[in-house]
């Protein structure tokens, strides 16, 4: 069990508790929870796989889906194992540094993963608003410092979260009444003043849900006012398909953020099962659904997993 080390009052553990309110439906909930994990791996591992071996696909569009589905990846294995061991054995004991690693993941790759949106929707926006120059602007080197900004940024916003947590004294209980280490969750059980905490924790969630909307919307403001000045309604719906996938991917990653946002700071009166629930759906639907989504709508991505089965089917 957890055991104070000093004044300090740092844990040596932290208990998880799941669920609180849902342990009657635990084994029952582990069933679609382990399914969309197992979807998870193998949609992004396919659509990995498929990228790197299709020398067609090795361009910037299909670099920043790679950058979405690595991001996915972690998301989903840094939460879900876990949240599996409590549904299946109530084994929710996390050491307390591993709970700030957990930590860490989790919020920094959330981040990332709403920086390579607003990446991808620039690329959408170079694509068809000109296209000319769309090889001359994305150039490989111009992805490489893409990809830098996506992991400084996740990770410069997150890690002044994780050294505020893990400064502060824990007196008061040492059981989390979550799936995971979610920031406001874990501070809640400290026995000093949490105010930086909430501060930050919510600067930061604003500056990166609105400022990130806010430059997808004008990029698709743009992209919409370029698409209606074409001539031709084919090419206008050619254009529009082009951004389908990504319009409905940004629609499944901020829905369940805005929603988790908002009742978690201002839902008081929310039963505390529908704030974990809510947090669960907004780290692990998005990363099943993306590949879903980009394998369904994108042409190229479903012809050659297509061609890759049907090949597979004939060797064998």
């Amino acid at each position: 069990m957890s055991v104070c080390n000093g004044s300090r009052g740092t844990p040596s553990s932290f208990i998880l508790l799941g669920i609180p309110g849902l342990e009657a439906v635990y084994h029952w909930l582990s069933i679609p929870l382990s399914s969309m994990y197992i979807v998870t791996l193998l949609g992004n591992c396919t659509l990995l796989y498929t990228i790197a071996t299709e020398p067609s696909l090795h361009r910037p569009m299909y670099v920043f889906l790679c950058m979405l589905a690595l991001i996915d990846l972690v998301l989903s294995t840094s939460t879900l194992p876990k949240m599996l061991c409590i549904l299946w054995s109530r084994a929710g004991e996390i050491d307390f540094n591993s709970c700030l690693v957990q930590m860490f993941f989790i919020h920094s790759f959330s981040i990332m993963e709403s920086t390579v949106l607003v990446a991808m929707a620039f690329d959408r926006y170079v694509a068809i608003c000109n296209p000319l120059r769309y090889d001359s602007i994305l150039t490989n080197p111009l992805l490489a410092k893409i990809g830098a900004v996506v992991v400084v940024r996740g990770s410069a916003f997150i890690t002044p979260i994780v050294i505020l947590a893990s400064r502060l004294p824990y007196c008061k209980t040492h059981l989390i009444g979550h799936t995971y280490c979610e920031h406001m969750a874990v501070v809640k059980l400290a026995c000093s003043s949490i105010v930086a905490n909430i501060v930050y924790g919510l600067v930061v969630a604003l500056l990166v849900v609105g400022v990130d909307l806010l430059f997808i919307t004008l990029s698709y403001c743009m992209i919409a006012r370029a698409v209606l000045a074409l001539p031709s309604k084919d090419a206008r719906h050619k254009a529009f398909s082009t951004c389908a996938a990504h319009v409905a991917v940004i629609l499944v990653s901020y829905t369940p953020a805005l929603f988790t946002i908002l009742t978690h700071r201002f839902g008081h009166h929310v039963m505390p099962h529908v704030h974990i629930l809510l947090a669960n759906f907004y780290l692990l639907f998005p990363p099943m659904l993306n590949p879903i989504v980009y394998g369904v709508k994108t042409k190229e991505i479903r012809d050659c997993v297509i061609h890759m089965l049907l090949r597979r089917k004939h060797l064998s």
